[in-house]
């Protein structure tokens, strides 16, 4: 695989460079399948099926639906069913399984580790909804139909949410940020306690706010291994660590952690000691919590600077492997990376290892495929010729017969 070049994305439209990355999937995915939605979706989430979020426009109802994926042949290039790839067809190996009518557009899900049926969603308003995707009823999404009912409501914010929201890995925690600068933590087992509403609506209050930001709170996350410990980032440029034992205030406030609006955080769950923040000055930092000021500055221990446009998709950990990482802007790529040995070794080993987009992909096989493709182009071309002069040839002898 090869580096992009700083003029190639520029010698490129997006479309030239989306015809380049279609025409190299099955170099790329061991398998691949497309489905397409009638609406745009805001988030999109594994568990033991698939799930994935659909955002209308109010004609028909915001749904959530649940779907099951059936990956034919894992880990086995399917070439022919990729050549067949068509933007505009539904895949047979995406299936329905359920549907939810959302009171509101969902901008984020998450599902909670402990029990991946049960899933949290954003909806702007300052409430966040819990359901049980396996108790839920199965909806028809027509015109006018009433929403279906939470199997519980989170309150405490006090004004609308949208992106930053979190489930712990340890513990049935849920950990919500908002446009009233704050972070709201709950325990779902909170909802068999006094704290839990048993009028109307099942509702549940929250074990704490958190205040410490000075604008919205774009994005939060839990330390892989406590349920007390965990950070957040906002439109104040700041990251801050907390920690619930210690109390509602900040435990280490970074003013500064980037140029511009703070994003996306995600925390390494192989390193609990490194955490990646995406910001609005097309960077992504990681950075160390044991030393992350020098001098009173903060100090990433590495920028990485490959987008060209704003980082507003959470750059991800690798699940499996420390030193791997992903980021994806608002410059149409997703670029996958690769720091080894980071620490103490002066950077050296960090690189890009590919870039993939609707803009362009570049691999090194991807100059050959083309090549490739180019050529058996023209061989049907040639062959397509041939076949019309013989099909001349053989009417003028008919008509000479004749």
């Amino acid at each position: 695989m090869t580096e992009r070049g700083e003029g190639s994305n520029a010698a490129l439209s997006k479309y030239e460079g989306y015809e380049n990355w279609k025409s190299n999937i099955p170099v790329m995915y061991d398998w691949f399948t497309n489905h397409n939605l009638v609406w745009p979706s805001f988030s999109c989430r594994f568990y033991l099926q698939g799930v994935y979020v659909v955002v209308t426009d109010g004609f028909v109802p915001h749904t959530l639906m649940i779907t099951n994926c059936d990956v034919v042949k894992p880990r086995v290039k399917n070439a022919e069913d990729i050549s067949q790839f068509n933007e505009e067809e539904q895949s047979p190996f995406v299936q329905r399984y359920k549907t939810l009518i959302h009171p509101g557009e969902v901008n984020r899900i998450r599902e909670l580790p402990q029990k991946s049926t049960i899933v949290a969603t954003h909806n702007n308003s300052p409430n966040v909804l819990l359901w049980d995707l396996e108790a839920q009823p199965n909806r028809h999404p027509v015109n006018g139909a009433p929403a279906s009912r939470p199997d519980l409501i989170l309150t405490g914010h006090g004004n609308d949410v949208e992106f930053a929201l979190a489930m712990c890995p340890t513990e049935p925690f849920v950990l919500s940020g908002g446009r009233d600068n704050s972070l709201v933590l709950w325990s779902i087992q909170d909802h068999i306690t006094s704290l839990g509403s048993t009028k109307g609506s099942p509702k549940l209050g929250p074990r704490g706010v958190f205040e410490g930001h000075d604008a919205i709170v774009e994005d939060v996350q839990f330390c892989p291994s406590s349920a007390q410990e965990f950070c957040s980032v906002g439109d104040d440029y700041r990251l801050i660590l907390w920690d619930a034992r210690s109390g509602n205030a900040p435990v280490v406030k970074v003013e500064k952690a980037h140029d511009a609006d703070v994003h996306c955080v995600d925390w390494n769950a192989q390193n609990e000691n490194l955490i990646l923040t995406g910001s609005a000055d097309k960077t992504v930092h990681l950075l160390d919590r044991r030393k992350m000021f020098v001098g009173g500055v903060v100090l990433p221990i590495h920028k990485f600077e490959g987008h060209k446009d704003h980082i507003f998709y959470e750059p991800q950990w690798c699940p499996d492997r420390a030193s791997v990482l992903a980021s994806a802007g608002l410059d149409d790529f997703l670029n996958i990376w690769v720091h080894d040995k980071v620490i103490g070794n002066n950077n050296e080993n960090i690189f890009t290892l590919c870039q993939l987009s609707r803009a362009q992909l570049d691999l090194g096989v991807g100059e050959e495929k083309n090549k490739k493709r180019d050529e058996n182009r023209k061989k049907k071309k040639k062959e397509e010729m041939l076949v019309r002069k013989e099909r001349v040839w053989a009417a003028k002898r008919l008509k000479r017969l004749d």
